[in-house]
């Protein structure tokens, strides 16, 4: 089993980016999960996102697991929360920053030793959505770090999961991912 999660604060759009994975990977006929916990519903107060992701049926509806992947979306969470917390040794790391990943491991010595990958998806989302909602920057972050999928199937994938939304928004979304994917260190 594949488990993913998502450190970030409401409405940054972690669920939503949770929920379009998810959406994206049962179509692929796998089991999937995606759900969240919230400490508080207030827009701004930390929360977390979970994918789980399997072959067979997935009966553990859990919020613990030992994360494959963690992804750190608002990266003021990597100095404030645990992001390490249940790890494996080969757990992979994705922290939106714009700091250097040397940088961010001098300020968040957990993560000395581990598998840090950095990506800036504030402003990458900021400049291509025109909004601080970095979940879309983050999918391309994981599909080049996890191999997942191709970018280019992924982001037809994503076209279903935003075809609710104007064009434009679609497009911007598109390009976030790509910009991600192609800058994630």
């Amino acid at each position: 089993m594949l488990e993913i999660r998502w450190h970030s604060r409401a409405g940054q759009g972690a669920v939503t980016g949770a929920k379009g994975l998810g959406d994206v990977i049962a179509n692929t006929g796998k089991e999937v999960q995606a759900f969240a916990f919230y400490g508080s519903a207030k827009r701004g107060a930390a929360m977390t996102a979970y994918n789980r992701i399997d072959d067979q049926p997935i009966i553990n509806h859990e919020k613990h697991m030992v994360p494959d992947y963690v992804l750190v979306i608002d990266p003021a969470l990597a100095l404030s929360a645990d992001i390490t917390a249940h790890e494996k040794n080969t757990t992979r790391y994705i922290v939106t920053t714009h700091l250097s990943k040397e940088a961010l491991i001098k300020q968040v010595p957990k993560l000395a030793g581990k598998q840090v990958f950095t990506v800036d998806c504030m402003k990458i989302s900021m400049e291509t959505i025109g909004r601080a909602i970095p979940n879309t920057p983050m999918l391309g972050a994981l599909m080049k770090v996890s191999g997942m999928f191709d970018v280019e199937y992924f982001k037809n994938a994503m076209l279903k999961v935003l075809s609710k939304f104007p064009q434009a928004v679609i497009d911007a979304n598109m390009a976030a991912i790509d910009r991600a994917y192609n800058e994630v260190k």
